[in-house]
């Protein structure tokens, strides 16, 4: 009797010690700050938050029903054999300062990382240039060769715009080092939250519910626009919205995607707001135990033509490995069904510029 009370005794103060490390661990900064007080009464009236979280327009599980984690898990353990380049991925190292922007240009960093410039305007969206996407430096790393672009090489940033706070797309250490260049922070409702527990002020903070529209300034406009797809930095899901933006920018119109899987929200925002010169939409991460939050390649080319984009440009790939096919198999996929369809795609590396109706790059400069 005395064993198997020792016995239970050292499974309570292990669990103790297990569950008291997880707590600690989770108060770092990187973590964020769920939405209080005024945020979250804002959070209440909104049409897309019900029952203490966000909603999808359409229901969307973020796995498949049939689904288990056990088996997510050994296909991660089994991953394509070219998930991860077996070279550094090439780049250009373009001087931001001096980008061309009598008319939009656009600059790639990877991932969903990319800065425009038009007529002395920059605008930055969803900056990871930490080396990971994850809030430890042993997980998703990014791949070689990507990281030839950091903080120091941005100029200064009149918008940053952050689609939602995953830690591929909302990072805390390139975000506290970049808040000195920022001017304004523009982002989804709630993620504010964690800006401002990194030290943003909350008068540089602009949020946006979906269909909500905001004046930069006489030729710039804003507007927070569906995505389906969930938010969350720690255990909780859906305590901050998720979204995409349409960007009227001195005459031109563009599409900034976040993170979404295909849905009808695609048409309806063509339609209310198309046609688009230039969108930049997800293409990777996806898996079949995940349909719904991530769009598979084809899909991605389906979203093109519902948003009437004149180019598309791929995002949401080679820069991490967040999934479990080859790095390269969702630009090749996505380029082949945009041939079929005959839509306009550019595929920039990394630090190329893309300059609407001037210079569109096509290389396949990943067979390598």
């Amino acid at each position: 009797m005395n064993r198997l009370k020792k016995i239970m005794l050292l499974t309570i103060f292990i669990l103790t010690g297990l569950v008291a490390t997880t707590f600690l661990f989770m108060q770092q900064s990187t973590f964020g700050r769920d939405p209080a007080e005024v945020r979250l009464e804002r959070i209440k009236r909104s049409p897309n938050y019900r029952e203490g979280v966000f909603q999808n327009l359409e229901p969307t599980a973020v796995m498949k029903e049939n689904a288990s984690y056990m088996g997510m898990m050994m296909d991660f353990f089994n991953k394509a054999s070219d998930n991860i380049p077996e070279r550094p991925l090439p780049s250009i190292k373009t001087d931001l300062n001096a980008l061309p922007d009598s008319v939009p240009s656009l600059v790639w960093f990877g991932h969903s990382s990319y800065l425009i410039k038009s007529k002395g305007v920059v605008i930055l969206m969803d900056p990871v240039f930490s080396g990971n996407a994850s809030p430890v430096s042993f997980f998703g790393k990014s791949f070689p060769g990507t990281d030839v672009y950091g903080v120091d090489d941005m100029p200064a940033i009149d918008m940053l715009v952050l689609s939602h706070d995953h830690y591929d797309h909302l990072d805390y250490e390139t975000i506290t080092k970049l808040i000195p260049k920022v001017k304004k922070f523009y982002t989804a409702l709630g993620v504010g939250a964690h800006l401002e527990r990194w030290g943003v002020p909350a008068d540089r903070i602009v949020e946006f519910d979906w269909w909500e529209n905001k004046p930069v300034s006489t030729d710039i406009e804003l507007t927070a626009v569906p995505a389906r797809h969930f938010s969350g930095r720690s255990f909780a899901r859906g305590k901050t919205l998720w979204t995409a933006f349409v960007l009227n920018l001195h005459g031109y119109r563009l599409y900034l995607g976040g993170d979404s899987g295909y849905g009808k929200h695609f048409q309806e925002i063509g339609d209310k707001y198309g046609p688009f010169d230039l969108a930049m939409l997800e293409c990777g991460q996806y898996g079949n135990d995940w349909p719904n939050i991530h769009m598979f390649p084809e899909e991605v080319a389906t979203a093109a033509q519902d948003l009437r984009a004149k180019t598309i440009l791929p995002v949401h790939w080679a820069k991490f490995s967040l999934s479990i096919h080859g790095w390269k198999e969702p630009v090749e996929r996505f380029t082949k069904r945009a041939t079929e369809l005959e839509l306009d795609v550019t595929t920039p590396m990394i630090g190329e510029p893309v300059v609407l109706n001037t210079n569109y790059p096509r290389t396949l400069w990943w067979n390598f």
